[in-house]
């Protein structure tokens, strides 16, 4: 079996040892040369290499000079392999002397051993590639390798040439001293501006494992300056000028330390991988790590999260600098055609900024489109560039534009021939299979995610977004195949900037779905019931869940020690189970679940008006005013809160405080007609004659307040409005039709009836017979309610629900009607 040289060749632009030569140009007359038997020509070609400034020039041309030799060995005689394979060793050996942290060349100097006979040697060598690297998978095979050999040939007891000995010597001496390096020191680069909030997190949990920290600030107007200072950062202040790059690299110019790390203010550093961070320093042999980096969405503690690796670490080289005003890149500029010169690490980075509200995210990607612009206007296009534009419209919320940009990316990325290999290529399908299913345009989509799993088949947000369209498109068989293949598959890698859960908890919690949706709530339940078990932390099941196990016959009360096992459940999360309780008719668990979410986010007005309206509807009229009146006047939900409180306080409170807050209603933009309504209600509580008729633009909020009277058993105010709505605008017959209404959600079923017969009295038509149909079947009666059904559908043979309702009763349809069920779109 063969050893494995690098596992990684370098790339034939990268470098030359005479001008206008490449590494491959000079690894191919290394090899012309060596074919001939000329090994001092191979020599000379290593002493050319040497005298090379550039470092990465140099090693990448050394490596293909030794990488070159090797291969000639395979078709060479015996007595010129020998003679290669000590060229090799000696010039390895020889490159090493000086620095032996080198795992490729330690690496390489181990195969030409091994072939040498020299096992010990080799494997000193192998192992010390090893120490140092431990992801350098050929130094493992390689090893693997040479314990096969021992035990297939034994030991050999002569060397096969006079210098092997020599060489061996050398080589455990060399492995001996490759250690990583002592005493190096790691600066900390930020930039900055109005970061007071998020600052002191990010500087505490990062300064431990740094020596210096060096923070530019753009004009802040907070106490960032000052956070800065008191952790001993030493703080330049300049100007914004538009660019990303520009201030960034102002803080790499400032820093003096031998690496450099670059965080924002919202990005922290896990503090478990402060040491894992400070060790990092020793491997001299790299120039720059990627970190693992995973940026949270939506709302803390939702779940849902992103992960990707992120260049962040880099050697304190002039040439490592950045470019771009937005979305500023350095990972060009590094030297990542060599091998083990970009190592992955597992040190964690925790990033925060993209959470917050949905407005908060596009407002700063329409500044980030118009940055983007600009850039554009005065820089060459390219794929990059596109990517990004295309990525901050989807995030504006306009997923055709987002879909044409990165569309022209992936163009460009396929003309440069450089698709598959480009770093953000799996971000790049990612969003545009999601843009274009968001448009609509389900087969491009699916186009696109084959072509992306055909390049990345185990990228699992493909398979997930394959799921999704087969679902829009109908196939709910092919969705539940899809949802399952991505379990198969799990979470996919880190260096496709993948999302959390898409290979986990996300496959079971639309499998759930798809089992709701064909009425399986037991499968249903056991899809979200393993999610919690083996995703906790994926607080977002929580609604779905309570909905589940409450459409199971499970009591409140069980459903929320469910959910409770979830831990420390975010606002928006118990927003969520309150609604889902309160949907279910359990209006005491949903208020307790909603005041908990208040609890944690006192200042929420939408909040606050959802659980008055709950109150108010419970007839808690005090607690309900309570919430409402303390929504400022000039909040978006003050007047909805203002609502609230005259629902509340009318025919409860002195009239003065009424009109106190319906004069705060008014300049908190209540419609002159609604304000209409609640003065009307005003003056009827207070004993005056009502005769002006409301006109018809004040019945929606009449009838709201009436049903919210009802509902809450206030039949004293209810009874006191109602003539209202009686010599309101609205025909008498739509006043029966909504009183109705009314009187069957509440269960006031012979009320409902009454107002039905008096339509039917006058002039039966479809809805009154409807109406009296639903009441028969409520009250047990299915062959009345067959009949009024019946007589419905005959007076409106379209009527959906009528031709339900009989389905439902099993009861035939009148004669001369169609019996295709029409289905409601």
């Amino acid at each position: 079996m063969a050893l494995r040289l690098t596992g990684t060749t370098p790339q034939s632009d990268t470098s030359a040892s005479r001008p206008g030569q490449t590494a491959d140009m000079v690894a191919l007359q290394a090899r012309n040369a060596l074919t001939r038997g000329d090994v001092p020509a191979f020599n000379a070609l290593l002493a050319d290499a040497e005298a090379l400034a550039d470092r990465h020039r140099r090693f990448a041309t050394q490596l293909g000079l030794l990488q070159a030799a090797l291969g000639v060995t395979a078709e060479a005689s015996e007595g010129l392999a020998l003679r290669i394979f000590i060229a090799v060793a000696e010039a390895a050996l020889n490159l090493l002397e000086s620095e032996p942290a080198e795992p490729v060349l330690l690496n390489l100097g181990g195969v030409a051993l091994y072939e040498l006979w020299s096992l010990d040697a080799a494997q000193a060598l192998f192992k010390a590639a090893r120490r140092l690297d431990p992801e350098l998978a050929d130094a493992k095979r390689n090893l693997r390798e040479l314990a096969r050999r021992r035990r297939i040939a034994g030991q050999r007891t002569r060397p096969l040439h006079a210098a092997v000995p020599g060489l061996a010597r050398r080589a455990r001496s060399i492995a001996g001293r490759a250690r990583p390096a002592t005493g190096l020191t790691l600066s900390l680069c930020m930039i900055v501006r109005d970061e007071e909030q998020m600052l002191p997190r990010c500087l505490a949990a990062v300064a431990p494992a740094v020596d210096e920290i060096v923070i530019v600030d753009t004009g802040s107007t907070d106490a960032t300056v000052e956070i800065a200072r008191s952790f001993g950062a030493r703080v330049i202040e300049q100007p914004w000028t538009g660019s990303f790059a520009e201030a960034r690299n102002a803080s790499f110019d400032a820093a003096t330390g031998d690496w450099l790390l670059y965080l924002d203010a919202d990005e922290i550093l896990v503090e478990e991988d402060v040491n894992r961070l400070r060790a990092l320093t020793g491997q001299i042999w790299r120039e720059a790590f990627f970190v693992v980096e995973t940026s949270y969405l939506g709302e803390l503690g939702s779940g849902a999260a992103m992960v990707s690796i992120a260049p962040r670490i880099f050697r304190n080289r002039p040439a490592y600098r950045f470019e771009g005003r937005l979305h500023e890149q350095i990972f060009h500029t590094l030297p990542a055609h060599l091998p083990g010169r970009i190592g992955q690490t597992s040190v964690r980075v925790e990033h925060y900024g993209y959470l917050g509200s949905v407005r908060e995210a596009k407002e700063k990607s329409r500044r980030n489109i118009e940055i983007l612009k600009q850039q554009a206007a005065t820089s060459p296009s390219t794929a990059f560039l596109h990517f990004n534009m295309g990525s901050e419209y989807c995030a504006a919320g306009d997923p055709e534009a987002g879909a044409r940009e990165l569309t022209r990316a992936r163009q460009m990325l396929v003309d440069e021939g450089v698709l598959q290999a480009c770093i953000f290529s799996p971000m790049l399908f990612s969003r545009l299979v999601m843009a274009l299913r968001s448009c609509g345009r389900f087969h491009d989509a699916a186009a696109a995610a084959a072509e992306g799993l055909e390049l990345l088949p185990d990228f699992t947000d493909l398979v997930l977004e394959q799921a999704k369209i087969s679902e829009a498109l109908g196939d709910e068989q092919a969705a539940e195949d899809l949802y399952r293949r991505c379990l198969d598959l799990g979470d996919a890698p880190a260096r496709y900037g993948a999302m959390v859960g898409c290979g986990t908890f996300l496959p079971h919690l639309h499998l759930a779905e798809l089992s709701l949706r064909r009425h399986d709530t037991a499968s249903a339940r056991a899809a979200l019931a393993r999610c919690v078990a083996e995703h906790p932390d994926f607080v977002a099941v929580a609604a779905p869940y309570a909905k589940v196990l409450l459409l199971d016959g499970v009591s409140p009360d069980q459903v929320v020690s469910e959910i409770e096992r979830l831990g420390n459940l975010p606002a928006r999360v118990r927003q969520s189970v309150a609604a889902s309780l309160r949907q279910a008719g359990e209006p005491g668990a949903a208020e307790e679940q909603y005041r908990l979410a208040l609890d944690a986010t006192p200042a929420n007005a939408w909040l606050r008006t959802t659980l008055g309206e709950l109150l108010l509807s419970r007839g808690a009229w005090d607690g309900a005013a309570e919430l409402a009146e303390r929504v400022p006047d000039d909040d978006p939900h003050a007047a909805l809160a203002r609502r609230i409180e005259l629902v509340a306080l009318i025919g409860r409170a002195p009239g003065t405080s009424v009109q106190s807050v319906l004069r705060r209603a008014v300049r908190a933009g209540l419609p002159r007609a609604e304000q209409g309504v609640f003065e009307t209600w005003a003056r009827m509580m207070e004993g005056e004659d009502e005769s002006q008729a409301l006109p018809i633009a004040g019945v929606p909020i009449l009838a709201v307040i009436l049903e919210t009277l009802l509902s809450a058993g206030d039949a004293q105010r209810f009874n006191a409005l109602l003539p209202a709505l009686l010599s309101s605008k609205l025909d008498r017959r739509e006043q029966r039709e909504l009183l109705a209404g009314m009187f069957l959600s509440r269960g006031l079923l012979a009320l409902a009836a009454q107002e039905w017969m008096a339509v039917c009295e006058q002039r039966p038509d479809a809805r009154a017979l409807l109406g009296l149909a639903q009441v028969a079947r409520r009250n047990g009666m299915p062959e009345d309610a067959a009949n009024f059904a019946s007589g419905a559908l005959e007076l409106d043979p379209a009527s959906t629900t009528a031709r339900e309702l009989l389905a439902h009763l099993a009861a035939p349809m009148p004669p001369g009607v169609a019996q295709e069920v029409v289905l409601d779109a």
